[in-house]
């Protein structure tokens, strides 16, 4: 698949709430449900303005041209090999000077986000999510439990098929004794309303699929959940470091 559209997949759920992203929902809609992937799309894309700087970091530390490569989409967003190319100090100067998170956070508290860095943190989707903390897109405010576990991007297995509903068997992000961890499997509705996305018009009971913000993104592998299990726990233990 194209990497402007499987990313656009996952960048579509917090959009269409405003959380992140450009103004644009409408015209990311249409571009995503037609597969344009064009320079129209590119310049939506580039404007999310927390996810784009994490995908030309991974890009440039694997001397990758394209920021929108799918390697590099999938490093992000899902997890793989590229992730663990990104030296520490060029992550630290993206979170400075991409993130801006100096001016954004008292010292003591970028501190504690940057010394993560040396306890193998990755520019995944899941370490801005849970080690971060505090939402830096369109919202600028502290994570709730249940915003945590909405913009992580969870995973599940299609249980029921209902029209445009789906119910997956998927684990919770959740607070045990003053830590996170990942809770017993429950239930969780989700609506798939992108009437060009095959696959996922498509689902059968047993796939795999990801989701955020209550949108199902695509199908996936048991080898692909495994790795975005690794580093959405290792991004979790991380963040209790400091909880």
């Amino acid at each position: 698949m194209d990497g402007l559209l499987r990313c656009t997949r996952y960048a579509f759920g917090p959009n269409r709430l405003h959380y992140c992203g450009p103004d644009a929902n409408q015209e990311i809609f249409e571009h995503y449900r037609y597969g344009a992937a064009d320079a129209g799309l590119l310049a939506l894309l580039k404007d999310f303005k927390t996810m784009f700087p994490y995908l030309r970091l991974i890009a440039e530390a694997n001397d990758i041209r394209d920021p929108f490569d799918e390697r590099v989409v999938e490093a992000y967003w899902i997890g793989n090999e590229l992730l663990d190319r990104v030296d520490i100090a060029r992550f630290y100067r993206s979170l400075v000077d991409d993130h801006e998170l100096k001016r954004k956070f008292d010292l003591k508290t970028f501190e504690v986000v940057a010394e993560k860095l040396r306890h193998a943190a990755v520019p995944h989707h899941s370490f801005h999510v849970f080690d971060i903390w505090k939402r830096t897109g369109n919202l600028e405010t502290e994570h709730t439990l249940d915003s945590l576990d909405s913009c992580r991007i969870g995973w599940g297995r299609v249980i029921e098929v209902d029209g445009p509903k789906i119910i997956v068997e998927t684990e919770p992000v959740v607070l045990e004794n003053g830590k996170l961890a990942l809770g017993k499997p429950i239930r969780r509705r989700l609506t798939r309303g992108l009437e060009s996305l095959s696959d996922i018009e498509q689902l059968q009971l047993g796939d795999l699929v990801t989701y955020h913000w209550g949108v199902p993104c695509e199908t996936v592998t048991e080898e692909q959940v495994a790795r975005l299990r690794k580093y959405t726990m290792r991004h979790l233990d991380l963040a209790n470091q400091t909880l």
